[in-house]
């Protein structure tokens, strides 16, 4: 099943190519916030179940061009975002220590809407493929062998980065969680639609031309030890959001007016732009295009504030 929020926050379903309203399968929930409607749906699934698949086998409804797609989470009570994750294609010859950081709930934006990059003195701004999985029922030290029963569903989802700002070390806080810097959609696939979470191919494209390409199988840390690990920090809620990690090597620098794609098998397509009022530039190799000639680091501003 894939659920949706469309328009002013609209709770659907998707049958086919087509968003069907799903209010008449929910109207007995009491929320205060979209956010609100969807946790305590996810939390009681089991319940709204059978009438949300009706409407999506029977169900008519909008085309989904003709209506505006907004972020299927719109506002994570938590967003965990894993750090250094992937093997990097077997570049890494073991795995990093298991790491993650908090991105805030007011940078999540949907399908179709804009990353803004704001006005700070970032080396390079760009966007990490990866695929979330949304957290099913609440989950505290849970053991790695139980972690599925916890996951409700997959999503895509961006990590924006604006990297190098000072003071040196500063570094996740002020770098992820800048407003629209969590783009997700464009919408919530139930896990039992997704065999298998460790072998999905994840790809984003920019202006159409493929940067990152890569597979779930790469990660260093598997998703029932990122649960477990995770859980054993702090409780997670249903609909909280924990983004899995990127493989750096197809990374580039995010420019005005970049159209962005990501699609991860089973997830959909992801489609938002990029916003510079500074028009600042950077080339557009990525990180391994600058590996295969020798080079260190991220690709150099080119022109600009900050250059």
């Amino acid at each position: 099943m894939k659920l949706v929020f469309y328009d002013d926050f609209k709770l659907g379903v998707m049958n086919g190519d087509t968003v069907v309203d799903a209010a008449s399968a929910v109207s007995g929930i009491h929320h205060h916030s979209p956010q609100d409607l969807l946790n305590q749906l996810i939390e009681n699934f089991s319940q709204y179940r059978s009438n949300l698949e009706e409407l999506a086998r029977q169900g008519t409804g909008a085309p989904v061009d003709s209506v505006r797609l907004r972020s299927p989470m719109p506002k994570p009570n938590n967003i965990v975002a894993m750090a250094v994750n992937y093997m990097e294609d077997g570049t890494r010859a073991e795995p990093a220590p298991i790491n993650a950081f908090h991105k805030s709930a007011n940078s999540v934006i949907g399908n179709g809407d804009t990353m803004i990059l704001p006005d700070v003195p970032a080396a390079i701004f760009e966007g990490e493929a990866e695929m979330a999985l949304v957290i099913g029922k609440r989950a505290s030290h849970v053991s790695a062998d139980d972690a599925y029963d916890y996951i409700f569903g997959y999503l895509n989802f961006i990590d924006g980065s604006a990297r190098g700002l000072p003071p040196a070390g500063n570094t996740f806080y002020q770098m992820k969680s800048r407003e629209t810097f969590a783009p997700m959609g464009p919408w919530l696939v139930t896990a039992d639609e997704i065999s298998d979470p460790h072998n999905l191919q994840i790809r984003l494209s920019v202006n159409e031309e493929l940067k990152q390409n890569f597979n779930t199988s790469d990660m260093a840390h598997n998703i029932p030890r990122v649960i477990e690990w995770v859980s054993s920090i702090h409780t997670l809620e249903p609909g909280d959001v924990i983004a899995t990690g990127t493989n750096h090597r197809g990374l580039s620098a995010f420019l005005d007016g970049d159209h962005i794609d990501l699609e991860v098998d089973g997830l959909g397509v992801l489609h938002f732009n990029v916003q510079d009022e500074l028009k600042r530039t950077w080339a557009r190799e990525t990180r391994l295009d600058r590996a295969d000639k020798g080079l260190e680091g991220t690709t150099p501003q080119i022109s600009g504030k900050y250059s």
